[in-house]
């Protein structure tokens, strides 16, 4: 034997708590803390009104509203919030809406940014493979416009909406404004004003240079997310599917005509940056109106963990919200 050490592969079913089904399905062992929406109490002193509505009850889908309490102290008619429709991460496998760490996140986010905030509970592959979270992130938009909740008619700027994700809900973010801005008309009077990309999952069957450089990185290593994509892709698909590899996918003319703002953020501890910048390559070269921020350091979505990045991202949002 040689007295060279070896690193053991890490076991992207032990780091996501998972085991595989005979039939495909997963069985998730470990769920992160649940947060419940809070009662739709506009008597009480919290700076955030959460609410669960249900989207489609053959899918088990839902919505989670936040809004800021400070527009029931305005005259909503004249003090419409902007709309943040946010799809979560997990890879496409695992989260939901009320994993404590989703929560808080929305919650923190509609109060820094003075926004109403629809986070989405959208199928789980690989029991629900892609397009099923893209369906029904692009249902939820229909369900804003046809609605009669009352904090969505009362106090949404439908004319002000914003369509945001994190990680694996970046990737949904992205998908969903390809979709439906060849229908902005079907969504009337709601109107996407862009696309809000942080730390975006995409990938390519070409590895990366971050991806080799940060290959057993603990919190998202490549095991990791190769078995993402082997677990949501449609089946048969490999790392260069449209969905993933967005230089390989639909072309975005229509979102350069209608003149959407593409944000994307990320950061060099992340083996997803360098997928991240070549989008924002693309995007420029397409003529998309684009604006990155991606930070020295730090972990993929650290933001959800760590209140003071969470602040810092949404201080650099708040100059593209318009109100």
């Amino acid at each position: 034997m040689s007295g060279e050490e070896t690193t053991k592969p890490i076991d992207p079913y032990k780091l996501l708590h998972i085991v595989e089904n005979d039939d495909g399905t997963l069985k998730r062992l470990y769920e992160f803390p649940q947060t419940v929406a809070a009662s739709d109490d506009h008597n009480g002193s919290t700076p955030v009104i959460t609410k669960d509505v249900i989207l489609n009850p053959e899918h088990n889908t839902y919505v989670r509203i936040f809004l800021p309490r400070q527009a029931l102290d305005n005259n909503a008619s004249t003090t419409k919030l902007p709309l943040i429709v946010y799809y979560h991460g997990g890879g496409f496998i695992v989260l939901h809406v009320d994993s404590t760490p989703i929560h808080d996140f929305c919650y923190n986010m509609a109060h820094q940014l003075s926004a109403v905030v629809v986070s989405v509970e959208y199928r789980l592959a690989p029991e629900h493979r892609l397009p099923a979270a893209y369906d029904d992130s692009v249902e939820v938009l229909h369900w804003i416009k046809t609605t009669h909740e009352k904090i969505i008619r009362d106090y949404v700027d439908c004319s002000e909406c914003y369509l945001m994700g994190t990680s694996a809900g970046g990737n949904i973010a992205y998908h969903v404004g390809l979709r439906v801005s060849k229908a902005v008309d079907d969504l009337e009077p709601l109107k996407i004003k862009g696309l809000l990309l942080h730390t975006p999952f995409f990938g390519a069957t070409q590895r990366s240079e971050s991806e080799l450089r940060l290959i057993d990185d603990p919190v998202l290593p490549i095991s990791s997310t190769d078995l993402m994509w082997k677990m949501s892709l449609p089946i048969g698909s490999d790392r260069d599917h449209k969905y993933s590899n967005p230089t390989v996918g639909d072309e975005l003319d229509q979102i350069k005509k209608l003149g959407w703002l593409i944000v994307v953020t990320g950061c060099d501890g992340d083996p997803l940056i360098d997928s991240q910048k070549k989008l924002v390559e693309m995007l420029k070269k397409e003529g998309i109106k684009v604006e990155t921020q991606f930070t020295e350091g730090d972990y993929h979505a650290v933001e959800l963990v760590n209140p003071t990045k969470a602040n810092e991202l949404f201080v650099y949002l708040s100059h593209f919200l318009e109100k």
